[in-house]
């Protein structure tokens, strides 16, 4: 039942490509889908949102804040009650009854108030803030960087899926071939002229081809679902893409401009700016440990009012104060977080390195494998050209009795076998130029220039 409904999909996924030909899926509306949509992308983007948030918390210590107070109280406390009625502007002289000191009536006080606090200097959060831009700002480009890895993930999909669509079509026509000289080996039999050995080859060959066939087709199948999970969608909804790939001259016109340009330098990366600022957040982060133990000063001000039963009631008080602190001795948890701030600056300057020192390998390589993805495209293209000239001349033969079909059934393996390399080596210099601008820091997304190429 399973491979009936296997059969039913990929038929269905064949015959709407055929049917919606307009409503092909771009590689500039795949990119643009998966910019917007990518699981990978929304995460990145979250995070870097979260971070951005995130950064606005050391500005408790920096900008004035204000607040409005209000709360009840009813206490017979000597000190609270006579201290409760002063407030209140109520005081008379029977207040200072004896009696009445020691043992007060309970007194009802309902105090409110409007409160304003100023930093004055808080050097650990000025700091404070700077490591945590800093590390917003990493977050940012991480997300920036995560973006064009999608890109370029999108391009192999996109273009795999094409791939195995275009290695459907080379072996449908294998096997047309192969069924050709299955017809031809048997016509050739029943007339005597070979033996019914040469049938039972041909057959066997065709089938081969059939079986490959059928694996390439469950191959595409998952080349496009995987396409749908890159750019985000239900890996049922199945993009429409082209049957084939683009023209061997417009790829080879892109990468041969990568190739010729000089501006590869990784400084640019995404990754690259993304471990710097983390490097520039984690040394802020290292100087506001050390300035923790500094002074800080603060001014207040604030207004109060106290009656029996109305807020902002009564008289109004103010009261206005500068208060500095300092902590002579520093604590062990103190010595712990400097030393551990310290850490962590070294660490990130080291990753900084380290990312640096990858991307430098990285466009190196890219190079050489754009360079050797362009050589085996010459390759392939000869070769093509060569086992399709081959399998001619063979079956030329095979019809005038001078060749065996063993001959025959290898020279249209071999045309088979050109063509799906010639596809792959196609695929390979695509691929290896989105890997090579994103190592350089590019868009990967120049490879939509390709869209309008010839097929």
């Amino acid at each position: 039942m399973q491979t009936i409904r296997l059969a039913v999909t990929t038929a269905a996924l064949l015959l709407a490509t055929t049917a919606n030909a307009d409503a092909q899926l771009s590689l500039g509306q795949a990119i643009a889908e998966a910019d917007r949509a990518a699981y990978a992308n929304r995460a990145a983007v979250s995070i870097a949102d979260a971070d951005r948030a995130q950064a606005t918390a050391p500005l408790q210590g920096i900008l004035p804040s204000a607040r409005v107070e209000t709360g009840f109280m009813r206490t017979t406390d000597p000190i609270g009650a006579f201290g409760t009625t002063l407030r209140q502007r109520a005081v008379t002289p029977a207040a200072f009854d004896p009696a009445l000191l020691n043992f007060p009536a309970p007194v009802n006080n309902l105090q409110s108030a409007f409160v304003a606090e100023v930093p004055l200097v808080n050097l650990d959060a000025w700091l404070g803030r700077r490591a945590a831009s800093r590390a917003a700002d990493a977050s940012s480009t991480s997300a920036e960087w995560t973006r064009l890895d999608t890109r370029t993930n999108v391009i192999r999909a996109y273009y795999g899926a094409v791939l195995a669509s275009e290695k459907v079509a080379a072996l449908e026509v294998g096997l047309r071939a192969a069924n050709a000289h299955l017809a031809q080996a048997t016509s050739m039999v029943e007339q005597g002229m070979v033996t019914r050995a040469d049938a039972l080859l041909a057959s066997v060959r065709a089938g081969e081809v059939g079986a490959d066939l059928a694996a390439t087709r469950t191959e595409a199948l998952n080349a496009t679902r995987q396409l749908a999970l890159v750019l985000g969608r239900d890996i049922h909804d199945l993009p429409v893409l082209p049957h084939e790939l683009p023209a061997s001259e417009a790829i080879r016109s892109i990468a041969s401009g990568l190739l010729t340009s000089e501006d590869d330098t990784p400084g640019k990366r995404a990754d690259v700016r993304a471990a710097a600022s983390r490097q520039a957040a984690a040394d802020a982060d290292r100087l506001r440990a050390r300035t923790a133990a500094l002074p800080r000063l603060n001014g207040f001000a604030r207004y109060d009012w106290h009656h029996e039963s109305t807020p902002f009631g009564g008289e109004r008080n103010w009261t206005i104060g500068i208060m500095a602190t300092w902590n002579l001795l520093t604590s062990a948890s103190e010595i712990a977080e400097i030393k551990g701030a310290a850490s962590r600056s070294e660490v990130a300057r080291v990753h900084a390195e380290a990312i640096r020192a990858q991307a430098l390998l990285e466009v190196a390589s890219a190079r050489s494998e754009l360079e050797v993805a362009l050589q085996r495209l010459t390759i392939a293209e000869r070769g093509a050209v060569q086992a399709a000239e081959a399998h001619r001349l063979v079956a030329r033969r095979y019809q005038g009795e001078l060749a065996t079909v063993a001959e025959l059934l290898e020279a249209q393996a071999t045309e088979t076998a050109s063509a799906l390399a010639l596809s792959h080596a196609r695929y390979g210099v695509i691929t290896s130029a989105a890997a090579m601008l994103q190592a350089a820091g590019a868009d990967p997304g120049i490879m939509t220039m390709l869209d309008g190429a010839e097929r």
